[in-house]
């Protein structure tokens, strides 16, 4: 028997501390349904967009396993998922797009790739279908577009959120110079902004370097006066995106510098990328906080999923939970809300309870999360900031 939870997307009860993202244009109001979509009354239809051939096949097969769980958990008779082929490609996820529009789709699930997303919302955009995208791309979003992945955005100001709590007000930001990097820079600096912190600096270094000594140094060498009123770091905390060898030997070069004449080193704060238990192991990381979606839930998904299909699912950044939480968010709704996808219910401001905790799609095709925050420690990471039971 699925977990309450797991089982049922649902708006959530109360308020908790969110995070507003800037707004852009929402799903347009609802026309007169097409051609195709009208002559399927009292049938739900969602489509399913996923990369089932190609080099992706793989990745696809464990996504449509997850969305099949989940209809087979939540949907009622009414409610039809219809698994259509992107091949991993913009031009196959534009002809899935299509294919969706004349089988009468009511609503899209996926793609996953930013460029496939932009080529199937071409396509849904023009016929007013919303689309829950797959991916982390918030470029793509808005305008009918949701984007389910685990953006840097809501990582970063839950994690300066618990910094602040703890009293720790000095931010820097130490990011590799690529997208992702500058995207949880411009997430840092809103969210600053946003929670009364000071950003003290924002520094970056070249992802593909092999000695990152230099831009540590002249990053460690701010100083400022700590809240003990004592000279020290300009920092009480250093953001630090990072995952792998890189985060080991810059979090290694940074307790180095930082800690010259004796001075205590700053906390160092991560992101989703820092959810990997062989960080337990680095020193340097020992104490630093990061943000992650609630346990209890996913693995209760991952032992239904087990049970259905022989294997856990692969970790994926999350992909697993996510098609099944949009595929119960869309049978749902077709039971309960006889298949109301307008742009008020999607973006109802209670939000849902998903396999990864509570979700809430905001008018600009963000998704908003319910995260906890870790700490690790030799023995593994422990959680030290409980998540929000429901947003504000």
């Amino acid at each position: 028997m699925p977990s309450p939870v797991a089982s049922k997307p649902a708006p959530a009860p109360a308020p908790a501390a969110a995070s507003p993202e800037p707004q852009v244009a929402s799903l347009p109001p609802a026309t007169a349904p097409s051609p195709a979509r009208a002559a399927h009354q009292g049938e739900v239809r969602a489509a399913l967009l996923l990369p089932l051939s190609g080099p992706q096949a793989a990745m696809g097969q464990a996504l449509s396993n997850a969305a099949q769980l989940a209809l087979f958990e939540i949907a009622d008779a009414r409610f039809n998922l219809i698994p259509l082929d992107t091949k991993g490609t913009a031009e196959g996820a534009a002809a899935a797009a299509s294919a969706a529009v004349a089988q009468g789709a009511n609503i899209v699930l996926g793609p996953v790739f930013s460029y496939e997303v932009k080529a199937a919302a071409a396509v849904t955009r023009d016929q007013v279908i919303p689309l829950l995208a797959y991916t982390t791309d918030r470029a793509v979003a808005g305008g009918g577009v949701y984007a389910l992945g685990f953006l840097p955005g809501p990582q970063v100001a839950r994690v300066l959120a618990h910094a602040r709590d703890q009293g720790l007000r000095r931010i820097g930001v130490l990011a590799r110079s690529d997208d992702y990097g500058r995207a949880v820079a411009e997430a840092a600096r809103e969210a600053a902004a946003l929670q009364g912190l000071e950003l003290v600096a924002v520094d970056y270094y070249d992802p593909a370097a092999s000695d990152f000594t230099q831009v540590v140094k002249r990053f460690s060498a701010r100083k400022g006066v700590t809240p003990k009123g004592v000279p020290g770091s300009a920092y009480d905390a250093v953001l630090l995106p990072d995952e792998g060898v890189r985060l080991r030997n810059i979090a290694s070069l940074l307790s180095y510098y930082m800690s010259e004449d004796g001075a205590e080193v700053p906390r160092l704060l991560g992101t989703l990328l820092w959810d990997d238990p062989r960080l337990a192991s680095e020193p340097a990381l020992a104490g630093g906080w990061y943000p992650a979606p609630p346990p209890s839930g996913h693995f209760a998904f991952e032992q239904r999923y087990a049970k259905a299909f022989g294997a856990l699912p692969p970790r994926l950044g999350g992909l697993a939970g996510i098609a099944y939480d949009s595929t119960a968010l869309a049978a749902a709704l077709a039971r309960n809300g006889m298949g109301d996808y307008g742009s008020a219910t999607l973006q109802n401001p209670n939000g849902f309870a998903g396999v990864d905790g509570i979700f809430r799609l905001g008018a600009n095709g963000i998704a908003e999360r319910g995260l906890i925050v870790k700490e690790i420690a030799p023995g593994g990471a422990r959680e030290v900031g409980a998540a929000p039971s429901a947003f504000q």
